[in-house]
């Protein structure tokens, strides 16, 4: 649910902090944006509620997992159907080794970010669980080097 009201600069301060760290204090994010906890409290609430901030998380390193390779597949369907882009998007959810589904427009119609233990894992993800589907025409899987995440400045675009 979009926000009922539009974000104003210390709403755009609250999210950016907690986009770098989800576990600052209530304290540290009033005295950080010049409010009163009571207020502040209020406000990450109202956040909250409204479904600016959709949940908070850990992030986790793969690695200490044993998961230290991690990949792109770029999915081509055989037949743009509603019922094909369901099914994949439905299965491809259930697959504990993907991070993240996005539906795309142009060339390929999804692109899937997983995480495996290392070649040959990944190589038995693609054929087992993607390629034997039969909505699935074509898969392209690239190897990701370096993962480099933005921690929240984009938050600071009016």
């Amino acid at each position: 649910m979009p926000a009922t009201r539009p974000l104003d600069r210390i709403d755009r301060a609250l999210l950016a902090a907690l986009s770098k760290n989800a576990r600052a204090s209530n304290k540290e994010l009033a005295a950080l944006v010049d409010l009163a906890p009571s207020s502040c409290l209020e406000r990450v609430r109202r956040l909250v509620r409204d479904g600016v901030i959709r949940g908070f998380s850990a992030d986790i390193d793969p690695a200490a997992l044993g998961l230290g390779l991690e990949a792109v597949m770029a999915v081509q369907l055989k037949h743009h159907s509603r019922e094909n882009y369901d099914a994949f998007r439905q299965h491809a959810m259930t697959i504990p080794e993907v991070v993240a589904v996005y539906h795309m427009a142009g060339e390929n119609d999804f692109l899937v970010h997983v995480q495996a233990r290392d070649a040959q894992h990944l190589r038995d993800l693609a054929i087992d669980r993607f390629i034997t589907r039969d909505e699935v025409g074509h898969i392209e899987t690239w190897l990701v080097f370096e993962h480099l995440r933005s921690r929240g400045d984009w938050l600071t675009v009016d």
